[in-house]
């Protein structure tokens, strides 16, 4: 009897690795192997919502001697909800790299207040309940850092997010652990 209770082989299987708390470093190569999607939201942004020119009377983008169209308003709102899925779809919620976090922010922050009031709506209602959690985590860390005006467009943003998401999502914003 003695004998069997010395016996180590139960401890080859590491139960801690089942646990949900345990902090697990992630790998660098991982962090610096993610795509940024700011100059792709950049570009989506320079064309909304002057997309045909400088404002001159010049030529599309500046082109001298060409006359410029204006693109429908349709194109517009079309450029400016790509940007904003780009900017949801690259977002760093799993990284650990605090500067990739704030430039995300930067980015979303732009695309959220180049959005008309009236378009608002629509964008919010394109994603999914995921879609609609991430977009909760930006409206509130655009909060905590306010710039000029942004309070009163991320207010506009969380009326219509609420709207789609409910309570469960300012809930899951505020107990998540991944930070944005």
């Amino acid at each position: 009897m003695a004998r069997s209770t010395l016996s180590s082989r139960f401890r080859r299987l590491d139960i801690d690795q089942y646990d949900e708390n345990r902090f697990v470093e992630e790998p660098e190569e991982a962090a610096a192997a993610e795509p940024d999607a700011g100059p792709e939201v950049e570009a989506l942004l320079r064309q909304y919502p002057w997309g045909a020119g400088t404002g001159r009377g010049d030529g599309p983008r500046g082109h001298p001697g060409r006359v410029a169209e204006a693109p429908s308003a349709f194109s517009l709102v079309r450029d400016a909800l790509r940007a904003f899925h780009t900017a949801i779809r690259s977002s760093p919620a799993n990284m650990k790299s605090q500067a990739m976090k704030e430039q995300a922010q930067g980015t979303m922050l732009k695309v959220l207040t180049s959005f008309k009031s009236s378009e608002i709506e629509q964008a919010v209602n394109s994603l999914d309940r995921n879609g609609v959690d991430l977009l909760m985590k930006y409206i509130y860390k655009g909060f905590e850092k306010p710039t000029e005006n942004s309070s009163a467009i991320l207010l506009q943003w969380h009326e219509k997010a609420l709207a789609v998401g409910g309570l469960g999502s300012i809930v899951r914003v505020l107990t998540a652990r991944k930070t944005v």
